[in-house]
């Protein structure tokens, strides 16, 4: 008589919404749930990144280094601007690593909702998941061109310092800036597409704003304070610092730290005014 083998058919999730108030609205440990999904967009944005082009990857080296290069002439030749005791051409290339994750990352996030509309309107996941994948996606380009930027030291015979340890913190930084940031603008875009037109002219102003190309010793006095609103004018600080060597000024500590106090301000903020948005942009998209 054959035997009869009972299999177990494993029992389908159920996922209730509720809506909630407090920290419990954010509702972040969603994120560890889905973190298979966030890692899928990741790579799948890398992948359409460079589909379909000549030359792949190159393109993450190819754009801060002509940049680089533009600069060194313009600002470095013809302007003459100080470049604290080393090459100006490394001066510029060590701002522009975190400039261009930070750059990329708003541009992208800006307009992922949007773009992933598809995916919005016909199944259920933590929509934080897509601007986190975007910005993610945006440390391949980074790590790419920053092995560039080990062959400039070794050229330039620069050490390395020992401030080094704290690279990854303002690399954080520069992530939390720019996930911060990017929340406001994709959930704003949602609303009114005159965001998406906005944002490379914004990027551009910002770029201006934030010491890639000059020295912050050129910013002097109360406006050093209010120069430090910019979160991205301590990055550019600290990874000069960090992998450079170069001295910052007494005002440092308190500048850095006017820097990372408004760049949480940015995430926090920008994490709830998400969330409050999230149920309307199926609707909206």
């Amino acid at each position: 008589m054959a035997e009869t083998s009972l299999v177990t058919q494993p029992t389908p999730e159920t996922i209730i919404l509720r809506p909630s108030r407090g920290w419990s609205a954010l509702n972040l440990k969603d994120l560890w749930r889905y973190r298979e999904l966030i890692f899928f967009l990741t790579w799948r944005d890398i992948k359409v990144r460079y589909k379909q082009t000549v030359l792949g990857v190159a393109w993450a080296v190819i754009r801060p280094v002509v940049t680089m290069i533009v600069y060194s002439l313009i600002f470095g030749q013809l302007a003459s601007l100080d470049s604290e005791g080393v090459p100006y051409t490394i001066f510029t290339y060590v701002a522009l690593l975190p400039w261009q994750l930070f750059s990329k990352a708003i541009s992208d996030t800006g307009r992922s909702m949007v773009s992933n509309r598809n995916m919005i309107t016909k199944i259920y996941f933590p929509r934080l998941v897509i601007p986190i994948s975007t910005v993610l996606s945006g440390l391949v380009d980074f790590f790419i061109a920053f092995v560039i930027l080990i062959g400039m030291m070794v050229y330039y015979d620069i050490p390395l310092t020992s401030a080094i340890w704290t690279f990854p913190l303002f690399l954080l930084l520069t992530l939390v800036s720019a996930l911060g940031v990017g929340l406001w603008f994709s959930s704003l875009n949602v609303l009114y597409r005159d965001v998406g037109y906005m944002l490379p002219f914004l990027t551009e102003t910002w770029k201006y704003l934030t010491p890639v190309a000059y020295s912050s010793q050129y910013i002097t006095g109360t406006w050093k304070l209010i120069y430090s609103l910019n979160p991205m004018a301590g990055v550019v600080q600290g990874f000069r610092w960090a992998l450079l060597g170069i001295e910052l000024d007494p005002s440092a500590p308190l500048t850095m730290s006017i820097s990372v106090g408004i760049a949480l301000v940015v995430l926090i903020s920008g994490l709830f005014y998400f969330r409050r948005m999230e149920r309307t942009f199926a609707d909206m998209v």
